[in-house]
């Protein structure tokens, strides 16, 4: 979606496990902001980091872009995935021809895996209780 095509201002949705992440671009100097804190101040991890940058370094315009995202939702690892999927949908929607690097590289793949439910009479999704024969 293209909120507003004189600011050149471009949105992309992430979801991933139970995290889901509201990207915003815009031409700038390279900030990139997760809920209103700098990226490294929200989560300095690397796995994060290398997230987050990794559509950016495909396309190569990691200190071309302003990044604002709203994430919600999961753990760690949810929301990197969240962000980068989020990021790599709104490079596509601002050039049509970052899609082929992107898809190749991964990043327009939505992973569907979630966790699974827990089933009545066991202790977890597949765990059951301790059989005891007498």
């Amino acid at each position: 979606m293209i909120l507003d095509p004189k600011l050149d201002i471009f949105a992309g949705t992430g979801r991933r496990k139970q995290a889901s992440a509201r990207v915003r671009l815009a031409k700038g100097d390279g900030k990139i902001v997760v809920n209103g804190k700098p990226v490294k101040e929200y989560r300095p991890e690397e796995q994060f980091l290398k997230a987050v940058n990794g559509p950016l370094i495909i396309v190569e315009l990691l200190d071309q872009l302003d990044i604002s995202v709203k994430v919600e939702g999961g753990g760690p690892v949810g929301q990197a995935g969240a962000v980068s999927l989020g990021i790599a949908r709104a490079l596509e929607k601002m050039d049509g021809e970052f899609r082929k690097p992107l898809k190749k590289a991964g990043f327009l793949r939505r992973d569907p895996r979630k966790k699974e439910r827990k089933k009545p009479g066991q202790p977890g999704a597949r765990k059951k209780f301790q059989f005891s024969k007498r």
